[in-house]
């Protein structure tokens, strides 16, 4: 579906045996106070392309952005040290891990790997400066691309460095991604039902404006449910919204219903005073919302109807939890679509942080056709918007455009 040259046709030519091959992965993991990785699910999908690499003969060499450290400011918490280990861990190899590789150069052989330090360390990464892409050009003969989580972002290692090789190709990761996304967006299969949640509309308006336009059914949760609320002339105490938004809203929902398409209002909502782990919740329709509640789930009527949508569902995408999930008696709401989503037979992608955490708080992962690795990416996709480390693959290979909106 994606017009770019893949890592795997590259392999089937045979071009990688004995050369040098630069992976920009996105390796960046959470870690706990002591440094320890808490959650590996980016290193495990980062595996794929350095397995391919190594047994097509390939030297291998990777990198990734950590954090979010100082440019030329290195200091030990944004090293890329503790992914070394587990990568070592999960590959079965030794990986050393190369500090000052852009100023000192690398060495590695075929069939080996080297781990090279956290690249938005390096002067001029973040602006995309020539003069490093074209040093980090030199060190390689193949570009591979494969970190999703970073491709709205034109970067001297995601978009600069490209320009200068040999061969820029795209990693498995980022292609299964973008063939997912595509599949979800590019011809879905009907009914079409997205689920956008979040504290602020402000966060999301480009994602929301872009939906309305393509999906059957736009369930909103979160501060952004409340000011859909607040639109619709519905109290909501003191309840989170983006009261400079309504009118937008309003237009949101105008849109969608033009298409014949939908954006449902709650119709009753778990309510507390405070938001705090021991808050006593408390079910009402949402004309009794009091001036001083604070919604923080739906209701188990409006999650019991959306539920039901979503099993009829062709295509679902998901991005944001509709509660406080992580306070149990504020995760009602979350986890029966969560569970609604697990039984449809529907086409399934899910990508953000909260809403990573959310499936596998409720076990729902094996369930979700696809969960993607990206945050920002993510949501520069569902917004229409075009991911400038795609486009260089593609205008490098003439390739054609690729429409993803």
């Amino acid at each position: 579906m994606t017009q770019v040259l893949r890592l795997t046709d590259v392999i089937v030519d045979g071009r990688l045996r004995g050369q040098r091959v630069f992976i920009r992965a996105d390796l960046n993991v959470p870690q706990d106070n002591a440094g320890n990785i808490t959650e590996d699910t980016r290193i495990q999908a980062a595996i794929p392309a350095i397995r391919q690499s190594l047994n097509a003969g390939a030297a291998v060499m990777v990198t990734s952005h950590l954090g979010r450290p100082i440019e030329g400011q290195f200091k030990p918490e944004d090293s890329l040290a503790p992914v070394a280990k587990r990568l070592s861990k999960l590959i079965g190899l030794d990986v050393p891990l190369v500090a000052n590789w852009v100023e000192h150069g690398v060495s590695v052989s075929p069939g080996s790997v080297i781990l090279l330090e956290n690249c938005r360390v390096n002067l001029g990464e973040k602006n995309n400066s020539d003069a490093l892409a074209q040093r980090m050009a030199s060190l390689c003969d193949i570009y591979v691309n494969d970190a999703f989580g970073t491709a709205h972002r034109a970067e001297a290692t995601t978009y600069g460095i490209a320009k200068y090789v040999k061969i820029a190709c795209a990693g498995p990761l980022l292609m299964a991604e973008l063939d997912a996304l595509g599949k979800a967006l590019a011809n879905p299969k009907r009914p079409l039902v997205a689920i956008i949640a979040g504290a602020k509309v402000s966060t999301k308006l480009k994602i929301l404006r872009s939906l309305a336009k393509k999906v059957d059914q736009l369930i909103v949760g979160g501060g952004i449910a409340n000011t859909f609320m607040l639109a619709a002339g519905l109290p909501i105490g003191k309840s989170l919204a983006d009261a400079a938004l309504v009118i937008e809203s309003r237009l949101i929902v105008d849109a969608a219903n033009t298409r014949g398409a939908s954006v449902p209002i709650p119709t009753d909502v778990v309510t507390a005073k405070a938001l705090t782990p021991s808050a006593q919740a408390e079910t009402k329709l949402v004309s009794e919302v009091a001036d001083n509640d604070i919604i923080l789930d739906i209701g188990p009527k409006t999650a019991t109807e959306l539920a039901l949508q979503l099993e009829k569902a062709g295509t679902i995408l998901w991005n944001g939890p509709v509660g406080v999930f992580e306070f149990d008696q504020f995760g009602n709401g979350t986890k029966i679509l969560a569970q609604a989503i697990a039984k449809s037979k529907a086409f399934s992608i899910a990508g953000g942080g909260d809403t990573l955490a959310a499936i596998a708080k409720y076990g729902i992962h094996n369930k979700v056709n696809y969960i993607s690795t990206g945050g920002g990416a993510f949501l520069t996709f569902l917004e229409g918007e075009t991911l400038p480390a795609i486009e260089i693959l593609k205008s490098l290979h003439n390739l054609g455009t690729l429409v993803y909106n």
